[in-house]
């Protein structure tokens, strides 16, 4: 791990990046996490255009430029991202502190982010896509593991983890059920060094999501969770009920990745299928963040002195 990144992670309240949704994660979230002192991510996309991006941008760095923590801006690299090019051109331009690409090779954002003292990290879902981010240079590892939510992986963190670890000693997160601080202790122990979490803050008074994303959220189990390809094209958690409103078949595949907006589907069902992991059975209050994050905070401090004892969560 480099000096830099090691500095980075180090000044974190706790060892946590609030992941990047889609339609969930915006300013008010990304500055209300690094405020707190962890990383608030949002994804690129959550922006409608440029010009939103840019005012977002803008104001993300604004207001976390004296923040305990800081944020990262997730971008897609797949060459059907229409975006992608004008997106990176302004991550550039604001210095956006972490990047974190998705879908697609790292390696043509590599180079231009380090030119302004910038860190890219990578979500990865097999061995072999983590050995080929390494291999582009990346400052870091995001572990897609069964039970993330969006886009997700399929291997066990128990498998995942010490397999990476066995060729790359630099920083990793994980994804998958990552809801309590307990959790992102048992991920220090397991041998990761950030938990990459997104479903507890669907809920958040922060987020973009609507009032019915929100109750769904709310009301639902894993049992209610659905890995299907229908949506994306790729692997993604959605809810069932989402599905079931617009006679989505779950067990049909979208047929590889297509965009953005799925192919031949209009933009309202497209903006009421919601994404969750396999945790989210314990997002059952609206609370800010803040309140989020200073429970995760006690629990991740009484697991660190007592790790077998006290109750779950």
């Amino acid at each position: 791990m480099n000096t830099a990144t090691r500095a980075s992670l180090s000044a974190l309240r706790l060892p946590l990046i609030v992941a990047p949704m889609f339609l969930v994660s915006g300013p008010d979230l990304v500055i209300s996490a690094a405020k707190w002192g962890v990383i608030g991510a949002m994804p690129t996309l959550n922006a409608g255009d440029v010009d939103t991006l840019e005012r977002w941008l803008s104001r993300i760095r604004r207001e976390t430029s004296a923040a305990r923590g800081t944020f990262a801006i997730n971008l897609v690299v797949h060459n059907k991202y229409a975006r992608m090019h004008a997106d990176l051109d302004l991550i550039v331009k604001h210095e956006v502190p972490y990047v974190i690409t998705s879908i697609g090779s790292p390696a043509g954002v590599v180079d231009r982010v380090h030119a302004y003292g910038g860190l890219v990290l990578s979500d990865v879902a097999t061995i072999r896509h983590a050995r080929l981010a390494v291999d582009a240079g990346v400052d870091g590892l995001i572990l897609l593991c069964a039970g993330a939510g969006g886009n997700t992986g399929w291997l066990n963190p128990f498998a995942f983890v010490p397999e990476v670890r066995s060729f790359y000693d630099g920083p990793l997160a994980v994804a998958g059920c990552i809801n309590s601080g307990k959790a992102l202790r048992a991920l220090e122990i397991l041998g990761a060094d950030l938990g990459y979490a997104g479903t507890p803050f669907i809920v958040a008074q922060e987020s973009l999501a609507s009032d019915e994303y929100r109750r769904e959220v709310q009301t639902a189990h894993a049992d209610d969770v659905v890995l299907t390809s229908a949506v994306t094209g790729i692997p993604s958690n959605i809810l069932k009920a989402s599905l079931a409103k617009w006679n989505i078949d779950p067990g049909k595949s979208a047929g590889g990745f297509h965009g953005i907006e799925p192919a031949g589907m209009s933009p309202k069902p497209w903006k009421e299928i919601w994404s969750a992991g396999q945790g989210v059975g314990s997002s059952k209050a609206t609370l800010a963040a803040s309140e989020i994050l200073g429970t995760w905070e006690n629990q991740y401090q009484g697991a660190r002195v007592q790790p077998t004892q006290g109750e779950y969560p």
